[in-house]
């Protein structure tokens, strides 16, 4: 049939009775809108929806916001011991001693927790907030020393040198973690330690601005000073800016837009102008890179907007790396493609370099050239920033000195269960920046099997170990050093290499080479943040697991040796990966999984961090400010 018929159809409606006949049409209703009027309802009904919704959410903003002042002042007569008002003196320097504080009894919670062992805790860093967030409440007097109140997101430090994120932004309050375990906080620098009475020493700034010192004992010491940037014996340093903590990503965002300001003045000569301009970063590992690619993307994408265009044309920077390549601990691919991208944006990176001197206006350093002579040269430069690794504190160097078997110049060393070498069994531990984990297989194991061998009445030096002895001394090697498992997969092949003489069993001197071979293949822990962060978890675990076992091991009246190694494994790091920024591209380091990216990657990095970041505080504070550098760029101003 043709479309354009009208198809009718009968139907019968029951009229006085009877049934009528009536026709159907399938022709559609007369439309008395137009589209243009239907348009309109519907886009004001979907904006009165907006609009009521965002209303209620700003209402509810405000209820809230109303609900959070107080009017009414809460004081009330709070119980405070005498002890704490006024400490007794002694110790070696006859100090205070803080064993009572002025709000131990200011909540029944608190109040039952001071007389529970006294773990003192040093530092803010990444191991002792995530051992603050591992800990039991209820099962520790926890104590914190630190000069600094807030927790640093140092991965994201180089973003708040040039605006890209606020320094607001990556600092939690310490004091609301360290309350989660109902702890104390004092703002101070620990100065010293004595072993022998527990006691640590503290100095504070009193109200009159001058030195405080106190002793505060403690039952369990962590020690998380962290660490401060290597010099390695180059002069004039006091020239550069380095990158740990807030105050000093202020100084370098200062000082990079007070030399773009002087750039501009008409009595600034071209030659003062590109030293002004001549960035130069001293070290090619993350921080360093990172810290070189946040300050192109400013220059590169806000400096037009707001200075003259003269001074994008004479800007430079220059990354000097020691190494044949930036990002060394990086797979090469990722090291290649990391200059090649600073290559495109004209960053140059000068490779083999070592600074000899840093001065006023310049900065020598040494290269070598083609045929392997090494040349001295200088780059005139109006900024420079120190980032070459890690050193010890002096809080760390003295305690070293005090110590038998601190051999590291750059870390405390500790064995497997992060405890001090040199400390009482179980006092005192050391996580982070400034500890590294002792790596001495052969002379653990040798030891070991030395006593062993004189209890059973044999000598030592005519040990011999069957196959099946050699396979319990690697179980109990890979227990005590879970570093060592991966050079330990083939025993048989292990057992035939080192069986030199094939007689079918290990001597005492086979053993000892076999074991000094595994001891040369170990490595040191990497100074990083996620290094820090899995050793504080593992002291949580373990010190809850502790205090778990405390009550029956004093009714069992076990009160020495090695309640750690007999409580919970040794500490074993796990590398989760390696990412680094590039300047609107990032690269990413998985184990084995190697690749790199531009924007995708970046959001990508970025979602990495996000989810990493302490709080959903400092979530909420990162997300403004990557949308605020979106609408309106960075903010280029001294402050």
């Amino acid at each position: 049939m043709s479309s354009l018929m009208v198809c009718c159809y009968e139907s019968f409606v029951p009229y006085h009775g009877f049934f009528q006949a009536r026709a159907l049409s399938t022709k559609p209703l007369p439309n008395t809108q137009s589209r243009l009027i239907r348009f309109l309802y519907r886009g004001f009904a979907y904006l009165g929806f907006f609009v009521l919704s965002c209303g209620t959410v700003v209402a509810a903003l405000f209820i809230y916001d109303a609900t959070t002042y107080k009017e009414d002042p809460l004081v009330n007569d709070i119980p405070v011991s005498e002890f704490a008002l006024n400490p007794r003196r002694g110790g070696p320097k006859n100090l205070p001693i803080a064993e009572h504080f002025v709000d131990d009894d200011d909540t029944p919670s608190k109040r039952d927790q001071k007389h529970k062992p006294k773990l003192v805790i040093l530092g803010t860093g990444w191991g002792s907030v995530a051992l603050l967030k591992q800990l039991n409440p209820d099962d520790y007097h926890v104590t914190v020393v630190s000069p600094s109140n807030h927790f640093l997101f140092t991965p994201m430090l180089p973003s708040a040198t040039v605006g890209t994120l606020e320094l607001r932004s990556l600092a939690e309050p310490v004091r609301g973690i360290v309350a989660n375990v109902k702890g104390h906080f004092f703002k101070g620098v620990a100065e010293d330690v004595d072993f022998s009475n527990r006691l640590v020493e503290v100095s504070a700034k009193g109200s009159d601005g001058q030195d405080e010192r106190f002793y505060l004992p403690y039952d369990k010491l962590i020690i998380g000073v962290g660490s401060t940037t290597n010099p390695h014996g180059v002069s004039g340093l006091e020239n550069c800016h380095f990158l740990k903590d807030l105050n000093d990503a202020r100084l370098i965002r200062n000082a990079v837009i007070r030399n773009l300001e002087a750039s501009c003045l008409p009595t600034t000569t071209d030659e003062e102008r590109r030293r002004l301009l001549s960035f130069v970063v001293s070290g090619g590992g993350p921080t360093g890179v990172e810290f070189a690619a946040e300050l192109f993307d400013m220059l590169n994408e806000d400096l037009c907007k707001f200075f003259p265009r003269i001074l994008r044309n004479e800007i430079s920077v220059h990354v000097i790396q020691s190494r044949g390549h930036i990002l060394n601990t990086y797979d090469e691919a990722l090291s290649r493609y990391a200059e090649a991208r600073f290559a495109h944006d004209s960053v140059d990176v000068l490779t083999n370099s070592r600074v000899k001197e840093v001065q006023k206006d310049k900065i020598l350093f040494t290269q070598k050239d083609d045929q392997g002579n090494v040349v001295t040269k200088e780059l005139p430069m109006g900024f420079c920033l120190w980032s070459t690794g890690v050193s010890q504190t002096e809080f760390c160097q003295r305690l070293a000195k005090k110590l038998e078997g601190q051999n590291n110049r750059h870390a405390l060393e500790t064995d497997t269960h992060l405890r001090v070498i040199g400390t009482p069994l179980g006092d005192v531990y050391a996580i982070g920046d400034c500890s590294t984990v002792q790596n001495n297989v052969s002379e653990n194991i040798m030891s070991f099997l030395r006593t062993v061998a004189w209890e059973k009445g044999h000598d030592p030096e005519k040990l011999s170990l069957t196959y099946s002895m050699w396979r319990d001394v690697a179980k109990r090697v890979k227990q005590r050093f879970p570093q060592a498992t991966d050079h330990l997969k083939r025993l048989d092949k292990l057992f035939e290499q080192y069986d030199k003489d094939r007689s079918g069993t290990l001597d005492f001197g086979e053993l000892h080479e076999l074991l000094r071979q595994i001891d040369s293949k170990l490595t040191s822990l990497p100074a990083t943040a996620q290094r820090a962060n899995q050793q504080g978890e593992y002291l949580g675990r373990k010190f809850s697991r502790l205090a778990r076992a405390a009550e029956g091991m004093r009714r069992n009246e076990i009160l020495d040796g090695d309640t750690d190694e007999a409580v919970y494994k040794a500490f074993e790091y796990k590398h989760l990966g390696s990412l680094a920024y590039i300047g609107n591209a990032a690269i990413f380091d998985f184990n084995g999984l190697n690749f790199g990216g531009g924007l995708l990657a970046v959001y990508l990095w970025r979602s990495v961090y996000f989810a990493q970041s302490v709080s959903f505080r400092t979530r909420a504070l990162l997300a403004m400010d990557w949308t605020k550098r979106a609408l309106f760029g960075r903010d280029l101003m001294n402050f």
